[in-house]
């Protein structure tokens, strides 16, 4: 075997070190803003509670990535199912694929919820616990360089762990509040943690009221947000934006602006059995001059749901 002179190890592994702390930090960021179907789309990804809210299987699919020509840009994909399939009880499936530099983090949850009628106006206190696997490895087939290095192995020696989210909200017709902690590994197990997750999130919070505004040939939907992000080892986020829905067309328009200087702008299309949502998170704080903004895309499937 051909022996390499001292300096190009060190090269190597230099490289390694770069792409991993780099992986690091773009993945830091990434988790600064989290999939923005969230917020409207999609709220079951916000909280376990929210699984089985309505009378159909709803299947979602999201991809987001951040446009750079930086290689290990951050992506993320992500699968959900929620259902009823008894009254008052939600169940669902939360599978998610982070992908920043070297780094690779899956997790895989079920979800419970119960959804308890408290007056009319379709008021509800919904209740949801999620459990499941959280696995996070570097990509051996990305690395340049010695793919037996020790940092590495050292890495990826860590076994998945048991992880869950826990969700508490109130909904009607037209409000929507209530908290998750979506992380109780960390909250209720804090000594035990020893790998390093870049400004994981610890908690958080939403509050919407939607506004129906309708006469003879109209019928639109606005719907005001505001929710409070506590994030380890950052500043707590607050974020505000609004969703306005024509129902005759089955088109939205939305909005939202985050603290941590980024802001998002979509529109869609959403129809009885099928919706999809395009939005981009554009930086506007320093961090812009180095990363581009991101492009989300999301599909909904609704199954053996009756007309809405």
């Amino acid at each position: 075997m051909k022996n390499h002179p001292p300096h190009i190890g060190l090269m190597k592994k230099a490289v390694i070190l770069i792409l991993f702390l780099t992986g690091m930090a773009l993945d830091s960021h990434a988790q600064l803003n989290p999939l923005q179907s969230m917020y409207f789309q999609n709220p079951y990804l916000y909280s376990p509670a929210l699984a089985g809210m309505s009378n159909s299987l709803d299947i979602n699919m999201d991809y987001s990535q951040q446009w750079s020509n930086f290689p290990g840009t951050p992506k993320t994909a992500s699968f959900t199912a929620d259902f009823q399939p008894a009254d008052k009880v939600g169940l669902g499936i939360d599978v998610n694929n982070e992908t920043a530099g070297l780094i690779k983090q899956t997790m895989v949850m079920g979800s419970y919820a119960y959804h308890l009628p408290v007056g009319g106006n379709n008021q509800k206190l919904n209740f949801g616990l999620s459990l499941g696997l959280n696995s996070s490895r570097v990509d051996n087939s990305e690395v340049v360089g010695d793919e037996g290095d020790d940092e590495i192995e050292q890495y990826n020696q860590q076994k998945p762990y048991v992880d869950g989210q826990l969700g508490v909200v109130y909904t009607s017709n037209n409000l929507s509040i209530g908290g998750t902690i979506p992380d109780l590994k960390y909250a209720f197990f804090k000594t035990s943690d020893d790998r390093f997750d870049a400004d994981q999130l610890l908690f958080i919070s939403m509050a919407s009221y939607k506004f129906f505004m309708q006469n003879e040939d109209r019928d639109f939907t606005l719907e005001p947000l505001v929710a409070y992000r506590v994030v380890r080892g950052y500043n707590s986020i607050v974020d505000a934006g609004f969703n306005f829905a024509m129902k005759n067309t089955g088109i939205y328009l939305q909005g939202m602006y985050h603290s941590s200087k980024s802001m998002n702008l979509g529109f869609g299309l959403d129809e009885d059995t099928y919706a999809v949502n395009f939005s981009y998170n554009i930086d506007t704080g320093p961090i812009n001059t180095y990363a581009n903004g991101t492009l989300e895309v999301g599909i909904t499937i609704r199954l053996f749901g009756k007309k809405r």
